[in-house]
């Protein structure tokens, strides 16, 4: 099953492909000059988890395979990409069929050239957000279009249609921000998503430090204007992160401290992309396999049984779970079991993140 992607995107030579290599443990090409990186680089990344590691010790399982995620490094949009400038059509497509975006924005001065010849973050996000809105408001242009023949007959779902699109267009005109949840009652969203705009896509900003940041007060006004935008960022130093990538786990952690650095980008951006992409974890255990599953908040349980195969969502009977602060504290399902703390749950179930299923089917 397809992992989940998060596409890294910003203007050429912003650190994106220096924080794809080190996120990663990928080498992707990384030069002084623009365009270096054409065609996407793909890695899909094993998600770190506590939970996952103490149920395979646990259980001594034969396999341990945790959930992932694809991080997708895209080429450096510029100036006029929506009209085609710098490949820019090819690069808006690859940023298409990303499930998230993460926006690297260059916090550092240094000897790499900037394409715009100076350093100003608030400048470059946007730049690119209007990039993107253009490109966004070209399609939604061809859709009213469209839909004005149509909706002369009558045909309600294209009356429907029309509304939709052209709210998102007028929010788009005015330099707002498009929030599913406040913007769209929950029987558009099917309409919504189905424009495939990258505009609705979730968003987190990175802003890299290289290995040192650009003066505080810069950065504090970028961060302003991120939260006024109600976005979300994270803080990574690039530079310093591809230099500890092929250190052991104690050397890691010696370099992190002499930076006073808690933890490596790799864990803040694997938890903020978890996080703007609203995902939850639910777990398989025995003693074969223990494995990780990644699922969209809300989920019911034959949506998660169909994750681990369709067969199972089509025969689905009941979901047997245990809370994994009660498998850990007994030890095993037959424990849990005996102890009464194993719940059977039907078709309604929202999976809980940490729950541990076994699922029931009739194939």
């Amino acid at each position: 099953m397809s992992s989940l992607s998060c596409g890294i995107v910003g203007l050429p030579n912003v650190g994106k492909s220096t924080i794809f290599s080190a996120l990663t443990n990928v080498a992707a090409e990384s030069a002084n000059y623009p365009f270096t990186t054409i065609e996407p680089n793909i890695a899909v990344v094993d998600i770190p988890d506590d939970r996952l590691t103490k149920l395979h010790t646990l259980l001594n399982s034969k396999k341990n395979i945790p959930t992932s995620l694809k991080f997708v490094d895209i080429a450096g949009l510029v100036k006029g990409a929506s009209k085609g400038e710098g490949l820019g059509n090819k690069f808006l497509a690859s940023i298409r069929e990303v499930d998230a975006i993460a926006h690297v924005l260059r916090c550092f001065e240094g000897n790499t050239t900037h394409v715009l010849g100076a350093v100003d973050p608030i400048r470059d996000l946007e730049i690119i957000n209007l990039e993107l809105a253009i490109s966004d408001l070209q399609i939604l242009e061809k859709r009213l279009t469209k839909l004005e023949k149509i909706k002369k007959s009558g045909d309600r779902e294209a009356i429907k249609e029309y509304e939709i699109v052209e709210t998102i267009s007028q929010l788009l005109n005015e330099n707002k921000n498009i929030n599913l949840k406040r913007d769209f009652s929950v029987n558009d969203l099917d309409i919504v998503k189905k424009l495939n705009l990258i505009s609705i896509k979730p968003t987190m900003y990175v802003l890299n430090y290289g290995s040192e940041a650009v003066n505080k007060e810069e950065i504090d006004r970028l961060k302003d204007i991120i939260a006024k935008k109600n976005g979300s960022f994270i803080e990574i130093y690039g530079l310093l992160e591809k230099e500890i990538k092929d250190l052991d786990d104690n050397e890691k952690k010696l370099f992190l401290d002499e930076y006073e650095i808690e933890e490596t980008g790799l864990k803040i951006l694997i938890r903020k992309a978890y996080s703007i992409l609203d995902l939850v974890t639910f777990y398989t255990a025995d003693e074969n396999e223990t494995r990780a599953w990644s699922i969209t908040n809300n989920s019911k349980a034959p949506i998660a049984a169909g994750k681990i195969h369709s067969d199972f969502e089509k025969g689905f009977i009941r979901a047997e779970i245990i809370e994994y602060k009660n498998y850990i504290l007994f030890g095993s399902e037959e424990a849990a079991k005996n102890k009464g703390v194993m719940r059977s749950e039907g078709k309604e179930y929202i999976i809980k993140d940490g729950d541990i299923v076994h699922f029931r089917y009739n194939l």
